[in-house]
C-alpha cells in the first residue's frame, strides 16, 4: 500500500465527507466508509486511516474531489480505481435508498464526476515502449531453453485429477500451450485442449467453448479451471462471467482483461478486429463482457517488459477482493508459454484456489528468486536495514 498511501488518505476523507454531507454524523459516516472496505486488500490499513479522521470536511467536498482526482492522475492509470468508484457508489446508494432521488442529485453528481474522471485517466495507458517491442526477440531463447530447463522444474503440487481447460493466445493453437499442459498433467491435473484451431479472438468461438466447458463439467461433476494466455485470457474471463456455476477459477497469462477497446498495441491484427468498422458494433458487445469482474478467484500473470500488450491492461483490480491476484514475472509476452515462472505460478495458483488455501505469490525456497516481487521485497528490507544501521551509528 505504500505506493498509494497518499491516495487512500485523501480518498477516505472524501468518502467520509460524502456521508456527512448527507446528514450523517462524523462517527456514522466513518462507520459507513469502513463498511465499504470490507474484504478490501488493504482493509486493516485503511481502517487506521479512517479512524484518524477527526474533522467533518463536507464543506470542502469539491476540493477533496479535485485533489483525489489529481492524485489518481499523477499515479497514472490503474484498474484498482474501480474499487474506489464502487465505494462512492455504495455510500451514495446506502444514503439515498428509499428516498426521493431528486434530493440526492448533488451526491450522485459527485460520484458520476469521479467515475468519468477515472475512465478518462484509465484511457491514458501508452503503447509498450519500443525497447520492449524489440526485446520480444527473447521469446526465441525462452522457447528453445525450456527443453533444457523443463526436467528441473519442481513438481511438488498435487493436481488430484482436477480439470483444467487451456485456451491459446491470439494466432496460436494448442501447440502454444503444450508446455503448460505438459507440466500441469505431470502434477496430476486433467488438462484439456481448446481444439478450435488458431485463435483469431472472434466471438463465434464462444458457443463451442461453452459446449466444451459443459462437457468437461458434466464428465467430472465438478467445476473447471480455465487458463488463458493473451487473447485466450479474454475468453477465460468472458466464460467466467457467463458461467460462474461451472468454473472454479481463471488464470490469465499476459491477457488484456479490461479497457481493451481503448488499448494501444502494436498487434495490428488485434486492433483491426477490435476496431474494424464492419465489426465495431459486434466487437463492442463482445468486449463489454470483459469489463465485469467474475465472482470467483482470478489470477493475472503479467510482465512489465511485455512488448505487445500494455501490462496495466493485464492486471485485474486486486484491491477489490482478496481472491484476485496479480503476479509479475520476468520475460517477454511471446515467450510466456515457455516461461518457467509462468508454469510455477499457474500450478501454485490452481492448487491454492482449489484447496481454499491462502493465495501465495510464488512457491518456496529457490523458486522465489524467479520473481520480481522477491527482489522488490529484498530491496525494501535492504534499505530498511541500512537506515537502521545508519541511525545506530549516529
Amino acid at each position: 500500500m505504500e505506493d498509494t498511501q497518499v491516495l487512500y488518505i485523501i480518498f477516505t476523507r472524501l468518502a467520509t465527507a460524502l456521508g456527512v454531507l448527507n446528514g450523517l454524523s462524523l462517527k456514522d459516516a466513518k462507520a459507513l466508509t469502513k463498511m465499504q472496505f470490507k474484504a478490501h486488500l488493504f482493509e486493516e490499513e485503511i481502517e487506521v486511516l479512517i479512524n484518524s479522521i477527526d474533522t467533518a470536511e463536507h464543506e470542502d467536498i469539491e476540493e477533496l474531489l479535485d485533489e483525489t482526482i489529481l492524485v489518481c492522475d499523477e499515479l497514472g492509470a490503474s484498474r484498482d480505481y474501480i474499487a474506489l468508484v464502487k465505494v462512492l457508489e455504495n455510500i451514495a446508494k446506502a444514503i439515498s435508498e428509499g428516498h426521493d432521488q431528486d434530493e440526492y442529485k448533488y451526491t450522485n453528481s459527485i460520484v458520476e464526476r469521479f467515475k468519468k474522471e477515472i475512465e478518462s485517466i484509465n484511457k491514458k495507458i501508452p503503447l509498450p515502449p519500443l525497447f520492449n517491442m524489440v526485446m520480444e526477440s527473447r521469446s526465441l531463447l525462452e522457447w528453445s531453453s525450456i527443453y533444457a530447463l523443463y526436467p528441473f522444474i519442481p513438481k511438488r503440487i498435487k493436481g488430484k485429477g482436477k480439470p483444467v481447460l487451456l485456451v491459446p493466445p491470439y494466432l496460436g493453437d494448442d501447440f502454444s500451450t503444450s508446455f503448460v499442459r505438459k507440466y500441469l498433467k505431470s502434477l496430476g491435473f486433467t488438462t484439456y485442449k481448446w481444439q478450435l484451431g488458431f485463435n483469431m479472438v472472434k466471438s463465434h468461438y464462444i458457443p463451442r467453448l461453452e459446449e466444451k466447458l459443459a462437457d468437461i463439467y458434466e464428465q467430472h461433476q465438478e467445476k473447471v479451471s480455465i487458463v488463458g494466455w493473451s487473447g485466450g485470457g479474454i475468453f477465460a474471463k468472458i466464460m467466467a462471467n457467463r458461467h460462474p456455476d461451472q468454473i472454479e477459477q481463471i488464470i490469465t497469462i499476459g491477457s488484456p482483461v479490461w479497457g481493451v477497446m481503448d488499448m494501444k498495441t502494436p498487434v495490428y491484427g488485434v486492433l483491426e478486429f477490435f476496431r474494424g468498422k464492419s465489426l465495431k458494433e459486434r466487437n463492442e458487445r463482445f468486449l463489454a463482457e470483459l469489463e465485469p469482474i467474475p465472482q470467483l478467484p482470478v489470477t493475472c500473470i503479467y510482465t512489465k517488459t511485455d512488448g505487445l500488450i500494455p501490462w496495466k491492461h493485464c492486471m485485474e483490480a486486486a484491491t477489490l477482493r482478496k481472491d484476485i491476484k496479480n503476479i509479475e514475472v520476468f520475460g517477454s509476452h511471446s515467450g510466456m508459454g515457455a516461461n518457467v515462472s509462468v508454469l510455477l505460478v499457474t500450478a501454485n495458483m490452481l492448487s491454492a484456489n482449489i484447496q481454499g488455501k491462502k493465495i501465495r505469490d510464488v512457491g518456496s525456497n529457490i523458486e522465489r528468486y524467479l520473481y520480481p516481487n522477491f527482489w522488490k521485497k529484498a530491496r525494501r528490507v535492504f534499505k530498511a536495514r541500512r537506515a537502521l544501521t545508519q541511525a545506530a551509528k549516529q
